[in-house]
């Protein structure tokens, strides 16, 4: 009797203590789209809804170990990168994973949603340098494609921004329109080949917005196991995203912003099965 062949991705970030945001975010998504999660945790935040309040770092040792464990076993389709926190990790991370043959989503988180910073100021040369070169999608929000091209850029249109992104060598661009005041939030992808698609959905409402970057690149590298294209990746994991964000009043998690709803598809109306 054959298997089937089971989709694996594996994220390469923070832990969440607040279970929103980070690796924890990562595996949900991941689980929700039916693929098989494998994790390396880069640093351990003390988090919840309001605030980061401590940020420990793990050995650059033991992260790359953690890497060469999980990809020397299993089988993974999808790496996706979310926090790094500083220059020597980024280095090492884009060295450990120089070898694999799968594609490699890139979230380049930088700031909480609280405001407290995850990556060290520093730390953006190395992720331009060392990282951004080998990745298949780069998925920064507004502030961080600003912050990855300089200030300036906050005046530049955002298929520029995005053209800008791309060649800094990253294969595909996805710049998220969540940061924008406006009542359609659109997100663009420019692919590999200057396609540009323009993904517009009405902004929801609520406070309860935790994770969604993380939710985001996470479901687009889940898609990707799958098969799919990155187009048809990035499209299904906006609509996914857009669902999560509404159903996200559903949950009561904490005071402040709290998480989507990985499984708004899956849960009943108060969480039950």
């Amino acid at each position: 009797m054959t298997t089937q062949s089971t989709p694996i991705a594996l994220t390469i970030a923070g832990s969440d203590s607040g279970g929103g945001a980070g690796i924890q975010a990562d595996l949900k998504a991941f689980s929700a789209h039916g693929v098989y999660g494998a994790s390396v945790i880069t640093a351990v935040t003390a988090q919840n809804t309001q605030h980061v309040t401590a940020v420990h770092p793990i050995p650059i040792d033991v992260v790359t170990k953690q890497i060469d464990a999980v990809l020397s076993d299993i089988e993974v389709d999808v790496i996706k990168i979310g926090m790094l926190f500083s220059s020597s990790l980024i280095e090492a991370v884009a060295d450990a994973i120089r070898d694999f043959k799968g594609l490699v989503v890139l979230d380049p988180v930088m700031v909480a949603k609280s405001g407290d910073r995850l990556l060290q100021e520093d730390a953006v040369s190395a992720l331009k340098s060392a990282l951004i070169p080998r990745v298949d999608l780069l998925t920064p929000n507004l502030p961080e494609a600003a912050a990855l091209l300089g200030d300036s850029s906050t005046a530049m249109p955002v298929v520029l921004q995005a053209s800008n992104l791309l060649s800094l060598g990253a294969k595909n661009v996805l710049i998220k329109g969540g940061h924008g005041t406006e009542d359609v939030c659109s997100d663009l992808l420019l692919l590999q080949d200057e396609q540009v698609i323009t993904l517009d959905t009405p902004r929801i409402a609520t406070t309860n917005t935790h994770g969604t970057g993380c939710t985001y690149s996470s479901s687009i590298a889940a898609c990707l196991t799958k098969g799919m294209s990155m187009a048809q990746a990035v499209t299904a994991s906006n609509a996914y995203l857009h669902e999560a964000i509404i159903q996200a009043d559903q949950l009561q998690i904490g005071q402040g912003h709290g998480p989507v709803h990985h499984f708004h598809h899956m849960w009943g109306q108060h969480g039950e099965a």
